[in-house]
């Protein structure tokens, strides 16, 4: 699966557009910043998180797609590709937002459970993180979600009328960040579908380039076609 179909995929999944899947499908989230830091002598840039934080990831992706009889979020080391994403592909008020969202669940943990996240049991995380999940979808639907987003929207559309009007057409708009789960929830998928485990083992794969064949059989049950 290329990177512009799991991305469409991801979305369809979510119902909305995958945040930082612009910077991904053009660079692979590997941006000038990266390039400078090999010219420097660095092979990359640093982690953005710890590897205590990418773990804490890993647990949080693997209850979003845990391992059954096909692979789960940790052999995709999806963690690690969060890491890379938030890093390369996330504005800093984004990476901000994402960061709290950490500390929050592990602060809604041990207020609603009594432990951090690392040490409650898989059921918990699940009905923990399923109530995140609620809470996400109902994010948008607030009315003071609604009313900063039509207060921003007008303030960035006098902005992009006057870079326009420079010849400014590459004009990179704000928004207002998402809810953290939502990010969560998105690079999960988006780092799953896109790793080996997940193309070749959770959905069906043929490598490409193979040999054409234009009529392939399909049974009701069947896993989906990751290319």
């Amino acid at each position: 699966m290329n990177r512009r179909t799991a991305v469409q995929r991801v979305a369809l999944l979510l119902g909305g557009t995958v945040l930082g899947a612009e910077m991904f499908l053009q660079y692979g989230c590997k941006p000038a910043a990266n390039k400078d830091a090999a010219e420097a002598g660095a092979k990359t840039l640093p982690d953005f998180f710890t590897k205590e934080e990418i773990a804490y990831l890993d647990e949080i992706a693997e209850t979003i797609i845990p391992r059954t009889d096909t692979p789960g979020a940790k052999d995709a080391k999806v963690g690690e590709f969060m890491n890379v994403m938030v890093r390369d592909c996330y504005r800093p008020e984004e990476q901000k937002v994402f960061r709290e969202g950490m500390k929050k669940i592990e602060a809604l943990s041990k207020e609603k459970y009594g432990n951090g996240f690392m040490q409650i049991q898989p059921e918990q995380r699940k009905e923990l993180l399923t109530m995140l999940d609620k809470e996400a979808k109902e994010y948008t639907k607030t009315p003071e979600y609604k009313a900063k987003k039509e207060a921003l929207d007008k303030e960035e559309a006098i902005k992009d009328s006057l870079e326009r009007a420079k010849g400014n057409f590459g004009y990179d708009k704000a928004s207002i960040p998402r809810h953290y789960f939502r990010m969560m929830k998105e690079l999960t998928l988006l780092g799953f579908f896109t790793s080996e485990p997940g193309a070749t083992k959770a959905l069906r794969y043929v490598a490409i380039p193979g040999k054409y064949e234009p009529c392939i059989p399909y049974n009701k049950g069947d896993k989906a076609w990751a290319t």
